[in-house]
């Protein structure tokens, strides 16, 4: 077709077998399945269907080996069939569109004209809107078709079907049309003797038509029916209506043309107002309809990672539902259910359904007065209608649970700080996670509020601002507001008040409950358990960003089955969150709130006591692992851990690298924590339980930074070997980083200290680090010179490993000033102390010796012995040691001219130096990288 061959009118028929029609002509659509393919598409018009959801829609769970190519196929041919009516089946990321005019697909008709009917304010209007909707079905939808999906698919058409039928009924008998109804009403009647709706219609129809014994004599029928097989009586409507028939009232005659609109159900429109500041949330909005155009209605769940109150759950549910207001034509319900409350007391759920029974137009009076019966009623006033029911602020599913409808026409969207886990797996909700803004959606919060030249004008400060609320919705809210009502006020000036955060949570109080943060936080805090509330106070004063099973034990001094379950219910109502498998972490203004209740719930001596069993459980395991990893260092003596303190098994070395690494950032808390509390064994243990991790991963800043804290309090013990251990080790990561200066102070000043309490083995010790900070410095001789005295003095006492460290010492600064025979003499014997003893020492031993081999012509030799160490060295974890043999490494290699090999153990050397923020190694290597490409 030409672009200007105009496009053919075209009908798609899914309300009985699945047709076509163009220019009055069928179209031929093809077989079963190309149609399944067809409707499937049809019933989502202009809406993005994924792939696997159309084909689990077409074939169910069983779809054929090349499915795909099999859909890809229909497809084709349908863009074919359909090319000259303007209808497109468009591939979209993830799925297929097909773009068609509603009006063209009966299905969407139907439901158009119904929702004018139900909107239109004339009776004869609203009939004959009805009529035509409902003489658009020709059969059951997709009676030709049959697969899972649109065998459910039907049983909810039909169900719809039925309740429009139900409301033309209403809407006849409204027009006075009471005597052509007879004949249908009494058929429906007998197909459905327990529903009370057609039952009612019924009466009226006879009472209107000169028959009221008959409308009597029908009540006592469907009473009994009712009764025997239910065990119950008719609904409060039912009864009104057959005391109205019994006296005659006069309410009941025929209506007139203007009385006709009295009797019509209200459509609610019961949403507040939208949030005016909303920003954000793409993936969310998405997910929400998604789940909204899913094969099934299903309840949709909004809930944080934590679900913490001032997240954002009721913003999220009140945007998205006016941008579908469309799709609820038959109105909304909404119903703020108090789970987490000021009052404390949530709502109950009987007095949310009166409500909607209000607002569904039945009178007070005449509610039924049993609960069971007003859900009951909700449920049949709702059937069938295209309703949006929004439950905001839920405490749990229980209170949810009777607020459901029975319908799969309405739609439900909870919002909850409880994670509604039992109305996710007993009715099939949608969970929906809800995190913090991140930091653009936060930034454009505070914008719309502020307007962007304000927050251009300061951006430091808005930084600070961003960071301080931690992308929390109702903190941004709270700063917004604070700025806006002081608009000639620097931002600077609220920076610094949240900067203390000590204070920060009095800056982020309102007087409005709903505006303050401590007091929504305290709405979820005063709905725990006693148990509950203990744990969550101490993990606020816990140090670390996130924290283990494991170390909530220790804490809180429960057996780890016990915590386990407090932890659940912590994380259930969104105290706490789970983004790792047994770690929990807490929002940062949540662990300021919790720290508070700590503070104010419980004494002194039971937080100390707390810190002391967490710091006790840190430690203890730390020196276990860190003994695990290097068990030839000498060791030291901790005093044994605070009762109920359990540190965590490490069974191998993988193990205890791993735990280090996933305990490091609460290690270093843990040490600033017991520095504050000067808990000066534990400060130097800790340090001295994290050097061997931190030398193999290159984390040269933090064995700077655990070090002087492990000095300044070993300033405070009477032990002279800590203190010395304290010095030479602050001293080598100074010269790490190439501080020379204060490196070699440090160790003279450690050496002196050995040498002052007559120690050869701290001495030793200190000329090995010695050589280490000289070879940084660039001297190479002083460096021999004290791996030497250090040699010296190890073979004075039975320290094989440490004699062993010392002639690879010396062998790698021969080697470096050109006397290979005495390096290499020096590093075979200690490979003969190490072999099969110390891997650490045989790696730095072997990498020596592919030093000297490179260096004395024997490039193979060198490569293997290089790539020995580099083995030794990766199934150790020891990361920094590694980049310097890849280093190494290539220098054989090129030598061999094997340049491709070379470029390669670079590559990775240059990342590893990155990655270790090593920058002077990193361009030296990058040179020869460079150097290699030009050759």
């Amino acid at each position: 077709m030409t672009p200007e061959e105009p496009h053919m009118a075209v009908e798609f028929r899914l309300l009985g077998p699945v047709t076509a029609v163009s220019g009055g002509r069928s179209v031929d659509l093809g077989p079963a399945q190309q149609r399944c393919v067809l409707a499937t598409l049809l019933v989502q018009a202009n809406h993005l269907l994924p792939v696997e959801q159309l084909v689990n829609r077409v074939w169910g769970h069983d779809p054929p080996q090349r499915h795909r190519a099999v859909l890809y196929t229909y497809l084709s041919r349908l863009r074919k069939t359909l090319a000259t009516t303007g209808v497109t089946i468009a591939r979209r990321s993830g799925g297929y569109v097909l773009s068609v005019d509603e009006t063209a697909v009966d299905l969407h008709r139907f439901r158009h004209l119904v929702a004018k009917a139900r909107a239109s304010q004339d009776d004869r209007q609203a009939l004959a809107l009805f009529e035509q909707a409902l003489g658009l079905w020709r059969a059951e939808a997709f009676t030709d078709l049959d697969t899972p999906w649109l065998v459910n698919l039907r049983t909810t058409l039909d169900a719809e079907r039925r309740a429009v039928e139900l409301d033309r009924i209403d809407t006849a008998l409204r027009c006075g049309r009471h005597a052509e109804l007879l004949p249908i009403l009494s058929t429906l009647a007998a197909q459905h003797p327990l529903d009370e709706r057609v039952a009612g219609q019924l009466m009226l129809a006879l009472y209107r038509s000169g028959r009221q014994a008959d409308a009597l004599q029908h009540y006592h029928h469907s009473r009994q029916r009712l009764a025997e097989e239910l065990g119950t009586d008719p609904g409060a409507p039912l009864q009104s209506l057959h005391q109205q028939i019994l006296t005659a009232d006069p309410d009941l005659a025929s209506p007139t043309h203007g009385t006709a609109r009295s009797h019509r159900p209200p459509v609610p429109h019961q949403l507040p107002a939208p949030p005016r500041w909303f920003t954000g949330r793409t993936d969310e909005l998405t997910a929400l309809s998604q789940a909204l155009d899913a094969e099934s209605a299903a309840t949709v769940v909004i809930s944080a990672i934590g679900g913490v109150g001032g997240i954002g759950k009721t913003w999220l549910a009140l945007h998205w539902a006016y941008q579908h207001l469309d799709r609820f034509p038959d109105g909304q319900l909404y119903v703020n259910l108090r789970g987490f409350d000021p009052t404390g007391q949530p709502m109950p759920a009987e007095a949310a359904v009166r409500g909607f029974l209000d607002a569904l137009g039945i009178a007070p009076d005449a509610h039924p007065v049993d609960p069971d019966a007003q859900a009951a009623l909700y449920r049949s006033l709702v059937a069938g209608k295209q309703m949006l029911i929004l439950l905001d602020n839920a405490r749990d599913a229980a209170q949810v649970a009777p607020l459901l409808p029975g319908s799969p026409t309405c739609t439900v969207v909870v919002t909850s700080r409880d994670r509604l886990t039992g109305l996710i797996s007993t009715h099939g909700a949608h969970p929906l996670a809800l995190d913090v803004l991140d930091e653009p959606a936060a930034r454009d919060l505070l914008a719309r509020r502020l307007g962007g030249d304000r927050l251009a004008a300061e951006p430091e400060a808005v930084a600070e601002l961003l960071a301080f609320c931690a992308g929390l919705p109702l903190a941004l809210t709270i700063v917004a507001g604070r700025a806006q009502t002081h608009p000639d006020f620097p931002l600077a000036t609220l920076a610094a008040e949240l900067r203390d955060a000590a204070t920060r949570l009095i800056v982020l109080d309102e007087d409005a409950p709903a505006a303050s943060l401590p007091a929504v936080l305290s709405w979820s805090y005063h709905a725990l358990a006693t148990e509950q509330a203990r744990v969550f106070g101490l993990l606020g004063i816990a140090p670390g960003w996130d924290i283990s099973l494991p170390a909530v034990a220790g804490l809180t001094a429960l057996p780890a089955g016990r915590a386990r379950a407090v932890l659940r219910d912590l994380e259930r109502v969104s105290l706490i969150q789970q983004q790792v498998p047994g770690r929990y972490r807490m929002h940062d203004l949540i662990g300021l709130y919790a720290a508070d209740q700590a503070h104010r719930d419980h004494p002194e001596n039971v937080r100390e006591a707390a810190l002391r069993r967490l710091l006790d459980f840190y430690t203890h395991t730390a020196y276990a692992a860190a003994r695990r990893l290097d068990p030839h260092r000498p060791d030291i003596r901790l005093d044994p851990p605070a009762p109920g303190t359990h540190p965590h098994p490490l069974p191998d070395d993988p193990a205890a690298m791993a735990w280090l690494a996933s305990e490091h950032t609460n290690l270093l808390a843990a040490q600033r924590t017991a520095t504050t509390r000067a808990r000066h064994h534990a400060v130097w243990q800790l340090a001295w339980s994290l050097t061997t991790f931190h030398v193999r991963r290159g984390h040269l800043h933090d064995q700077l930074a655990v070090w002087r804290f492990a000095l300044d309090a070993a300033e405070h013990l009477p032990d002279p070997t800590t203190r010395t251990l304290a010095r030479r080790r602050l001293g080598v990561a100074y010269a790490k980083l190439g501080r020379h200066e204060e490196a070699i102070e440090h160790l003279h000043r450690a050496l002196a200290l050995a040498e002052h309490h007559h120690s050869p083995a701290e001495q030793a010790h200190t000329h090995r680090m010695l050589a280490i900070a000289w070879e940084r410095r660039g001297d190479d001789r002083r460096a021999l010179d004290h791996a030497t005295r250090a040699l010296d003095l190890h073979r004075t006492f039975d320290q094989p490993v440490g004699e062993a460290h010392a002639l690879n010492l010396v062998g790698w600064y021969a080697g470096r000033l050109g006397e290979y025979a005495t390096a290499r003499a020096h590093c075979l014997a200690a490979l003969t102390l190490h072999h099969h003893n110390d891997p650490d020492g045989e790696a730095r031993t072997l990498d020596t010796l592919g030093y000297i081999d490179h260096h004395t012509g024997h490039h193979h030799q060198a490569v293997h012995h290089y790539q020995h160490a580099l083995d030794l060295f990766r199934s150790l974890g020891h990361a920094y040691d590694a980049a310097g043999t890849l280093d190494g490494l290539g220098h054989p290699h090129a030598a061999l001219g094997q340049h491709e090999q070379a470029r390669t153990v670079w590559r990775e050397a240059l990342e590893l130096y990155r990655q270790q923020g090593r920058d002077e190694d990193a361009d030296r290597v990058r040179r020869q990288l460079d150097a290699l490409d030009h050759e």
